[in-house]
């Protein structure tokens, strides 16, 4: 059997497009599967400000900031069913605390604080689908 090198290539390329570990072709008897290894990084969300926003709520960037979900996924406030939630309203948080955690393809992305700060708001519910850049909490 000649393996083809475009297929694996065009696999490779797709993992590194969408961000995936693992992606799987079968056509007929013929199966390929690429994946690359899952080293844990530690992703930083990005702090967005929607200059228009602020000025209506009067909120200072100042004096609030934004967490955003770093990736396309479903938000979990707790680590597991029924368990403590890991951020709560007024709750102090350090830079590096879990805020809570993006579920993407099977794959539980803890999602950490940029900043220090006092939970003002948690902006998604528990099970909630997220999208990427879509504020999940607001910090004071």
């Amino acid at each position: 059997m000649k393996i083809n090198k475009n297929i694996i290539k065009e696999l490779n390329d797709y993992l590194e497009e969408f961000n995936l570990t693992e992606i799987e072709y079968t056509d007929k008897d013929v199966k390929v599967k690429v994946s690359k290894s899952t080293v844990s990084k530690n992703i930083e969300p990005t702090i967005l400000v929607d200059e228009n926003k602020v000025k209506k709520e009067k909120i200072s960037a100042d004096n609030y900031r934004k967490i955003t979900s770093p990736i396309i996924g479903t938000a979990y406030l707790a680590p597991e069913p029924g368990g403590k939630r890991f951020i709560e309203v007024g709750q102090k948080i350090r830079k590096g605390d879990t805020v809570m955690i993006v579920e993407a393809m099977k794959t539980m992305n803890h999602v950490p604080s940029p900043v220090d700060g006092i939970v003002k708001e948690i902006s998604v519910e528990d099970g909630q689908p997220v999208e990427f850049g879509q504020v999940i909490a607001i910090l004071d």
